[in-house]
């Protein structure tokens, strides 16, 4: 649980940084105070989540998909 919430978080961030690189370098206070005004497809304040979770989606389907099984030996 712990490994997939730093993947979610790592995921935010490089989305986060990667879209309003500008924004997050120049002032970055000023662009969080203004994310309750944002009109980013109708969804407002939450959309970096939404973004987010989409694209952990995306990248945790084949992840679950194509992970090893794990297997056990008796002795």
């Amino acid at each position: 649980m712990k490994k997939e919430l730093y993947i979610f978080i790592g995921i935010f961030l490089f989305l986060a940084i990667g879209m309003h690189y500008k924004e997050w370098t120049g002032y970055p206070i000023e662009h969080l105070m203004a994310l309750p005004n944002s009109t980013s497809y109708g969804l407002g304040w939450e959309h970096p989540f939404v973004y987010t979770l989409v694209t952990y989606l995306f990248v945790g389907l084949p992840r679950l998909l194509f992970r090893k099984k794990k297997v056990e030996v008796d002795l």
